[in-house]
């Protein structure tokens, strides 16, 4: 066994996944042999869905009643809705409230009893969890601004009936579209911090409804998930300065601050995503009639390329595309959620049908054994 350490796993081969490959060197991202461009252009986020699930991209008859069975699951218990607005008069962070409704789903998911390997019976709850995250979001976001939930609606899709719950008004095909490709993008990607967690806890075959919140829970972190909220508030905090983004830039590094959105454990060049997202920001920064966020990010992108040999990675470029459909700021890590439980939920099905209890071991550097037990009266 070696003995060499490996801080953060960085570069530790764990697993084999049939799921998403990422080549870091060529800026390439791919969902089951599919390139993540096409899929984003091409794919709605239930097709990348099944895909990601079952192995293949459905046909219209089985992405018909694959959808069909998920939009009858929007609906929450009345309990899970009671938590979640306690949750929100309570004013608790977005990530956590999503944390807290998520893991009282199993109280009333038929399957909860259900073998934790029975594929098919986690692929019935991971359908329950996928339809409901969206409306659990909806829901906490108007109720903490003081208005009533919104039911969702079975004729919509995933990504439309998202911001129909959230806003209380059918989306135009602009923002629907754009919504369900930054989906897509997200839905998968390695094993990265939170999908790992996940497979951590499925690993001791624990299930479903205990893996998914520990992905919740690794996601809110501003190093993961938390990095597109970090990157919104930065760039709305250089447009109060009045400075212009290379000064902005600038002083925040010689402040010893960083600037966030910028580099990946895997990519050394430009994340894929960011570039389909860039096109996307820039779409609607012209629809608005206002390139500013757009243009922001684009010199801060060019300078911090050229003095400091870094790329952006998918967050800086979701942050203003959300900011520009009128998403709040606080749920952009959630809405990431949204979409990568897609894929927490395809590696849990790759570890339960492969499984081996996930345990690395540590290099132990305390004191050496032999310290003498002083009873406590005597110390």
């Amino acid at each position: 066994m070696s003995e060499e350490l490996k801080k953060g796993l960085e570069g530790v081969l764990v697993a084999e996944s049939e799921l998403s490959y990422i080549d870091g060197d060529a800026g390439q991202l791919i969902y089951r042999g599919y390139s993540i461009d096409d899929l984003a252009r091409e794919a709605s986020f239930e097709e990348v869905l099944y895909l990601l699930w079952h192995g293949h991209l459905p046909s219209s008859e089985e992405l018909a009643a694959f959808t069909d069975e998920m939009s009858t699951e929007r609906q929450l218990d009345e309990n899970v809705l009671t938590t979640v607005r306690q949750l929100a008069e309570a004013d608790e962070n977005p990530m956590a409230a999503l944390r807290t409704a998520v893991s009282s789903l199993s109280a009333y998911d038929p399957d909860a009893d259900a073998e934790p390997t029975d594929r098919e019976a986690n692929l019935r709850k991971g359908r329950r969890i996928t339809a409901k995250i969206p409306t659990i979001i909806a829901a906490f976001t108007r109720l903490r601004d003081g208005n009533d939930p919104v039911a969702p609606r079975e004729d919509l899709s995933h990504a439309e009936n998202f911001l129909y719950m959230l806003n209380d008004e059918e989306p135009d095909d602009v923002l629907a579209e754009t919504f369900d490709m930054a989906l897509v993008l997200h839905a998968d990607h390695g094993l990265n911090a939170s999908t790992f967690s996940t497979m951590v806890v499925s690993s001791t075959l624990a299930d479903l409804h205990s893996a998914i919140p520990a992905g919740i829970g690794a996601l809110s972190g501003s190093l993961h998930g938390g990095a597109n909220q970090d990157v919104m508030e930065a760039l709305l905090d250089l447009d109060e300065s009045g400075k212009e983004p290379v000064q902005w830039v600038k002083d925040k590094l010689d402040a010893g601050e960083r600037v966030p959105g910028f580099g990946h454990r895997v990519y050394n060049v430009k994340d894929p995503r960011a570039r389909i997202l860039s096109d996307k920001s820039k779409a609607l920064g012209e629809a608005a009639g206002s390139l500013k966020w757009f243009e922001y990010s684009t010199e801060i992108e060019e300078w911090i390329g050229e003095n400091k040999g870094l790329a952006p990675n998918v967050d800086f470029y979701s942050a203003s595309t959300y900011y520009q459909m009128g998403i709040p700021v606080d749920i952009y890590t959630p809405i990431f959620a949204m979409s990568r439980i897609g894929g927490w939920i395809a590696h849990v099905l790759e570890q339960y049908d492969d499984n081996r209890l996930i345990r690395p071991r540590g290099r132990y550097v305390g004191p050496d054994a032999g310290q003498e037990f002083t009873p406590v009266d005597e110390r």
